[in-house]
């Protein structure tokens, strides 16, 4: 009952689109998520050390409900200009809150840790981030590279090279559609210690693993993680075109960040910031069914451990880091 969307990305979600910019210099990049209208939001953070642009305002309660773009973005906290220049670029065209004059438009977002990769970083006083998320904005449309792209470019997963990655689910019993986008830089790795095997092999739809092969032995007694434990955090946002409130779209953050702890072990550590934006387009009703949100959530977890997977796979050697698909000929 539940497979893939058309695209199997996170604009199987009508309303939607995602653009990157990546400047290979320095190793790092940005991804823009785009809404059109504006549609409810909420977010979850579970990681030590977050950075994140939002949360606060999102929780139920507050006046803000509703974003029209949001950004994940490398750089650290100098990633958090992005916001400056996306609210630059929707301003231009008069979109975001005006019910009090001049249209404000509302722009949350969160960053990875990127900084150590390799590329050069000696912006000096105005860093690239503001720029690339206007390019990522310009870009941004239906369809979009995967892997060392945005926010996945400078990316690092456990012993791999991390990436972005997005996936879809439509499920056939209600007729909604939930997914996932992610920048997968986790502390911990995708895959079972010694063995190509994703944690989130299990769940693979339609071969966007490559036909992930079951495991050949027992995984509970180790993991593995970066040699720099510092260089951490994975960034996500869940969509789904159910009609929600804000405490069931904060619920369904919450269960969608589950799906990190399917895909990477170990997960929302010290040194991890991990964040989950969840967004509700409210184009599909919810059933009205006690175990409605239950499903959704359940769904949502599984879309966003398949796209922490699916941005690994497809991410490519970057300097001295090698892929997954490097280490094991996939």
């Amino acid at each position: 009952m539940i497979r893939p969307g058309p695209r199997n990305s996170l604009t199987d979600v009508a309303g939607l689109t995602v653009g990157n910019a990546e400047d290979h210099k320095v190793r790092t990049g940005v991804t823009v998520v785009l809404a059109e209208p504006a549609c409810l939001a909420a977010a979850d953070v579970r990681g030590g050390a977050p950075a994140v642009i939002g949360p606060e305002s999102l929780a139920p309660g507050g006046l803000i409900d509703r974003v029209d773009a949001l950004f994940l973005s490398g750089g650290s906290s100098f990633g958090l200009a992005s916001q400056a220049g996306l609210m630059g670029w929707l301003a231009a065209q008069e979109r975001g809150f005006g019910d009090w004059g001049p249209a404000i438009p509302i722009v949350v977002g969160a960053i990875l840790f990127d900084l150590l990769n390799g590329g050069d970083k000696a912006w000096g006083a105005e860093s690239p981030y503001p720029a690339l998320a206007v390019a990522a904005a310009e870009a941004a449309g239906e369809s979009f590279a995967l892997g060392n792209a945005g926010a996945g470019l400078g990316a690092v997963a456990g012993p791999y090279k991390g990436g972005l990655g997005t996936a879809s689910a439509f499920d056939a019993l209600t007729g909604i559609t939930v997914a996932a986008l992610v920048a997968a830089n986790p502390v911990g790795s995708p895959c079972m210690p010694g063995q190509p095997t994703f944690w989130a092999w299990h769940l693979e739809q339609a071969g966007e693993l490559g036909g992930q092969a079951a495991p050949t032995r027992a995984t509970g007694h180790s993991f593995e993680t970066k040699r720099r434990l510092g260089q951490s955090t994975t960034i996500g946002v869940v969509a789904t075109d159910a009609t929600l409130d804000r405490g069931q779209l904060q619920r369904l953050a919450v269960m969608a960040q589950d799906g990190f702890t399917i895909a990477i072990r170990p997960i929302h550590s010290p040194f991890d910031g991990d964040t989950v934006f969840a967004l509700a387009t409210g184009r599909r009703p919810l059933p009205d069914k006690p175990d409605a949100l239950l499903r959704l959530g359940a769904v949502a977890a599984d879309v966003m451990a398949r796209a922490v997977a699916r941005g690994v796979y497809a991410a490519e050697d970057l300097g001295e880091t090698r892929s997954w698909r490097t280490v094991w000929g996939g």
